[in-house]
């Protein structure tokens, strides 16, 4: 059992998202909050899923002068990729609402990766699902930005909120990667990281 691995060290999470914290707490493990700012830009031509571990690993270096030898770091991204376009955060209300009119009525991607650092080495992953929203209706997008002001999320939605319950129609992968934190990739990597 993982717990039981992770007896004697101290694992962080640095990520303050509240999503991404409840579901590490899912896997019963005791962990603290850390958190330092990070520029999350990219080089270009990277693949999806080389971006979301670039930037994983980015997150991961601005604590590397800092970690004990006791301590697992856990760091992550999520993209969402409309296409070949990918959609951050949006900045405001009129860039949210561009990022859900073209999410209305298709599909897209959503990428979430996990990096799990210790002192002594690193490992890294990315997975994938795919989201098809039926369409929005412009009252229903004004809604949810107005109520649930979506600006801290990438592609400007979160999966487990009003517009998941109400517009999600089917989901291929794992609804956790779309919330921010696959615990599955995430389990995997931390057994491969103590021992």
């Amino acid at each position: 059992m993982l717990q039981n691995l992770l007896k004697s060290k101290k694992l962080i999470l640095a990520s303050q998202s509240p999503r991404r914290q409840e579901l590490l707490a899912a896997l019963e493990v005791n962990f603290e909050v850390r958190l330092k700012p990070v520029d999350e830009s990219f080089p270009p031509g990277m693949q999806p899923g080389e971006i979301a571990e670039y930037i994983a690993q980015k997150k991961a270096a601005a604590f590397e002068a800092d970690l004990q030898a006791d301590e697992i770091l856990i760091t992550g991204d999520t993209l969402v990729f409309k296409d070949t376009e990918a959609l951050g955060k949006p900045k405001d209300a009129a860039e949210a609402r561009q990022m859900l009119q073209l999410l209305s009525g298709s599909s897209h991607d959503v990428i979430s990766s996990v990096c799990v650092t210790t002192s002594a080495q690193q490992v890294v992953g990315h997975d994938m699902a795919t989201v098809h929203f039926r369409a929005f209706t412009e009252a229903e997008i004004s809604h949810y930005i107005h109520t649930y002001k979506p600006f801290d999320k990438a592609g400007a939605y979160g999966i487990q909120e009003w517009i998941g319950h109400v517009a999600l129609q089917r989901l291929e992968g794992s609804y956790n990667t779309v919330m921010g934190l696959p615990t599955h990739l995430l389990y995997d990597l931390l057994n491969k990281a103590v021992v």
